[in-house]
C-alpha cells in the first residue's frame, strides 16, 4: 500500500489556536487491537478506574499533541470502552460500554467524539459495529488497524472508497509498530475542533429498527463494503489459521498443547521471579536492619521494622510474580493462542459450571492467589468470575508450601516416598475442594449455566512487547496503589496486637529468644490464641497451634517463625530444632502433641484456610465489595475446620 494513503483527506483546522476540552471514546470489537492502539496514542498519560456506580474498569488517557501542530488550550481526553460486538449489550462489560457511549451513564459525560477501530484483515466481523456506533452521529473516525498485517497477508484496500461508502474519515494504522499513529492524532484533534458530522451511505441506513433485520442489514452492508474496498487472497489469513488450529483447538491435541503452554508459563513464574523475589526480601531485610540499627530499642523501632518495613515488604515480594504472570499472559493474548486455550478448556470447565477462561486463573493461584484473582479479568460473565475469585485461594499457592514441609517432615522424616505422596495429596485436595466449592457456588448463591462461549479466534500474529510491558506496569502500579495500602494497615494492626501490652521487662527472661516467647505470650495475640485454644482442641490443636494459627493470618506462612518463637528458638531459628521441639513437645497429661493424627489435621486445616489477609484485600477490590471478602473468609475458615475436624476424629479413631 503507498505511504501517501495512510489516511483520507482530512478537515483543515482553520482556527491558529483550537481550544475547548474534549472527550474521545475508543470502541471496537475484541481483538481488534483497541487497548493497544490506546496506550500508542496516549503513551504513559493513562489511569485505569472504574465507571461510576460499577467494578468494570476502563482506562483514560491524554491524547498526544497533534505533529506540527499548535498546543490545545485544553487536553483531549481519549476514554477507552470495553470491547464490544454490538450496541445491542449483552453482557455488563457491553451494557456499561454502550450507555457511556450513549451518553446515558450516570457521573459519566458523553463523549464529543468516537474512533472506532477495525481489524483491517476483518472488516465483515468488524464493520457492523462501526456501522451502529456511526448510527449515533457522533463526530466518528475509523482507525484501520493491522494494515501491516494485512499487507504481509497481499491484502489491497482502498481508502478512499472505504471512507466514501463508511461515511466518515478512515485512517491506516499499526498499533504494534506504530505506524500511521501521527496521522490518526491529527485526525481526532481535527475532528475535536471541527467535529464533522459523519454521512452514512444509503445502504448504511437502510434498516435500523429491531424487528430481527437489523443483525442482517449490518452484515450485509459489511459484507458489500469489504467487497468495494478491499482486494486480494481473502482466504489468507483462514488457511493460516486453520492449519494452526488444527493442532492448538483439537480435541485431544489442544489439551496437550495447553499441557504444555502453561507448564513454560508456570516455569518461567517459579524460576524467573525467584531472583527479583529473594532480592526485594534481601532488601527489606537490609532496611529492616539500617533502620534498626539508627534506632533505639522500642515500640518505634519495633513499628517501623516490623510494622511498617516488614509489612511492606511482605506486600511487594508477590510484585515478580504479579508482574510475570500479567506479562505472559498479555502476550498469550495478544498473540491470538490465549483465545484458543478458552475453546480448549470449556470442554472440561463445564463440567464444574465455570468457563473455559477460568482455567488459568485457577492454574496462576498454584503460584500466588492475589495474581490469580487480578487476573480473573479475563472472564466475561460477572457471575463466573465471581465464582473463580471465591474458589481461587483453596488452590495451594506458594505461600503454603512451607508448612507442608513443616508439617511433612514431622509426619515421614525418613520416608521419602510417604512425605512426597502427602505432598500431592495436598495438592490434589485443594484442586478437589476448588471444583467442588465452585459446583456448588454456581447452583446456589450464584446460580445459573455458565454462558455457553461465543468466542471469536482471532488471527495469530506477533505480540507487542511495548503493549504487554505497558499493561504490566499497569497492573502492577494498581496492585500497590490500591490494595498495598490496605494490606500496609492490616500489618501495623497485626504487629500491634502481637507487641501489646509490654511485658513487664523484670518478668522477661534473660535469653533473647525466651524472651520473645514470653512477650507473645501474654500479647493479645497470645492471649486470643489461649482464649480459642478450647475451639481448636477438637482439632488436635494446642495453645501454641493456636497462636500459630491467629498470627497466620497475615501470611500463612507466618505459622512457622511464630512457633519458633512459642518454641523459645527465635524468629529465625533452625528448621531442624524446630521440628524436634514440636515432636517432642508434650500435653499436660503427658501425651505428644503432634501425633499422626495432629499433624493430618493441621495440614488438612491450612490447605483449605483462608489465612492471607493481602488476598482478602484484593478480592475486595475486584468485586468491589467487602461482603464477597467475608463470604470468602467465611465459608472457607469452615470448611477448613470441618474438614480438619473429620480428618482429626477419623485418624485418632483409625489410630
Amino acid at each position: 500500500m503507498e505511504a501517501d494513503k495512510s489516511s483520507v483527506d482530512l478537515p483543515v483546522i482553520e482556527r491558529p489556536l483550537p481550544g475547548g476540552a474534549a472527550t474521545v471514546a475508543l470502541v471496537g470489537n475484541p481483538n481488534a487491537g483497541k487497548t493497544s492502539l490506546f496506550n500508542r496514542l496516549t503513551g504513559q498519560r493513562a489511569h485505569t478506574a472504574n465507571f461510576s456506580g460499577t467494578t468494570i474498569e476502563h482506562r483514560r488517557g491524554v491524547l498526544k499533541p497533534a505533529p506540527a501542530a499548535p498546543l490545545r488550550t485544553e487536553p483531549i481526553t481519549l476514554v477507552d470502552l470495553p470491547g464490544m460486538y454490538s450496541l445491542e449489550a449483552t453482557s455488563p462489560e457491553e451494557e456499561v460500554a454502550c450507555s457511556v457511549l450513549r451518553g446515558c451513564h450516570a457521573g459519566e459525560p458523553a463523549p464529543d467524539a468516537v474512533v472506532i477501530v477495525v481489524d483491517a484483515t476483518n472488516l465483515e466481523r468488524n464493520l457492523p459495529l462501526a456501522r451502529e456506533a456511526l448510527g449515533l452521529g457522533k463526530p466518528t473516525i475509523v482507525a484501520l488497524n493491522m494494515s501491516d498485517l494485512a499487507d504481509r497477508l497481499g491484502l489491497k484496500l482502498d481508502l478512499a472508497r472505504l471512507s466514501s461508502r463508511v461515511g466518515c474519515p478512515v485512517v491506516r494504522v499499526s498499533a504494534r509498530t506504530g505506524e500511521g499513529i501521527d496521522s490518526l492524532v491529527a485526525a481526532v484533534h481535527a475532528l475535536a475542533d471541527q467535529k464533522p458530522l459523519p454521512q452514512l451511505d444509503a445502504a448504511a441506513c437502510a434498516c435500523t429498527s429491531c424487528n430481527g433485520c437489523g443483525y442482517a442489514s449490518r452484515f450485509d452492508w459489511a459484507e458489500s463494503v469489504r467487497a468495494d474496498s478491499l482486494t486480494g487472497d481473502l482466504g489468507a489469513p483462514s488457511r493460516l489459521t486453520d492449519s494452526l488450529d488444527t493442532v492448538l483447538t483439537h480435541r485431544f491435541g489442544g489439551l496437550v498443547a495447553f499441557a504444555v503452554v502453561m507448564f513454560a508459563l508456570f516455569m518461567t513464574i517459579f524460576s524467573v521471579a525467584t531472583v527479583p523475589m529473594d532480592l526485594i526480601d534481601a532488601l527489606f531485610g537490609w532496611a529492616g536492619d539500617t533502620v534498626g540499627g539508627w534506632l533505639p530499642d522500642g515500640d518505634l523501632k519495633s513499628l517501623l521494622v516490623d510494622g511498617v518495613i516488614g509489612g511492606v515488604g511482605g506486600m511487594l515480594v508477590f510484585l515478580p510474580q504479579i508482574c510475570l504472570l500479567f506479562f505472559l499472559l498479555a502476550l498469550l493474548e495478544d498473540s491470538g493462542y490465549l483465545a484458543r486455550a478458552a475453546l480448549v478448556m470449556d470442554r472440561l470447565m463445564q463440567r464444574v459450571g465455570l468457563p473455559g477462561k477460568a482455567f488459568v486463573p485457577m492454574l496462576s493461584a498454584h503460584a500466588c492467589a492475589i495474581p490469580a484473582i487480578m487476573s480473573t479479568r479475563v472472564i466475561d460473565d460477572r457471575r463466573d468470575r465471581l465464582v473463580t475469585i471465591l474458589v481461587a485461594p483453596l488452590l495451594s499457592c506458594s505461600a503454603r508450601v512451607p508448612v507442608y514441609v513443616m508439617v511433612v517432615a514431622m509426619l515421614f522424616p525418613d520416608r521419602p516416598g510417604a512425605a512426597a505422596a502427602t505432598f500431592a495429596g495436598a495438592y490434589a485436595l485443594g484442586i478437589v475442594a476448588a471444583l467442588g466449592a465452585a459446583f456448588v457456588f454456581k447452583r446456589t448463591l450464584l446460580k445459573g449455566e455458565s454462558r455457553p462461549l461465543v468466542i471469536e479466534l482471532p488471527n495469530y500474529r506477533a505480540p507487542s512487547i511495548r503493549d504487554a510491558l505497558l499493561r504490566t506496569v499497569d497492573q502492577a502500579w494498581q496492585f500497590v496503589q490500591n490494595a498495598g495500602t490496605t494490606i500496609l494497615v492490616i500489618s501495623i494492626v497485626l504487629w500491634a496486637l502481637a507487641t501489646y501490652p509490654k511485658t513487664d521487662p523484670a518478668d522477661l527472661p534473660t535469653d533473647d529468644a525466651l524472651a520473645a516467647q514470653t512477650q507473645l505470650e501474654n500479647s493479645f495475640a497470645g492471649r486470643i490464641g489461649r482464649t480459642i485454644q478450647p475451639v481448636f482442641a477438637p482439632l488436635g490443636f494446642d495453645w501454641k497451634t493456636s497462636v500459630g494459627v491467629v498470627s497466620s493470618f497475615a501470611a500463612r506462612e507466618v505459622v512457622v517463625s511464630t512457633l519458633s518463637i512459642l518454641y523459645g528458638l527465635g524468629e529465625d531459628g533452625d528448621q531442624e530444632k524446630l521440628l524436634g521441639a514440636m515432636q517432642s513437645s508434650q500435653r499436660a497429661d503427658g501425651t505428644p502433641v503432634f501425633t499422626t493424627a495432629t499433624c493430618l489435621s493441621l495440614l488438612v486445616f491450612y490447605v483449605l484456610a483462608m489465612q492471607c489477609l493481602p488476598t482478602q484485600v484484593v478480592t475486595r477490590r475486584e468485586t468491589g465489595s467487602w461482603n464477597w471478602a467475608l463470604l470468602q473468609l467465611g465459608y472457607m475458615s469452615v470448611l477448613a475446620y470441618g474438614a480438619a475436624l473429620v480428618t482429626y476424629q477419623v485418624a485418632n479413631w483409625l489410630a
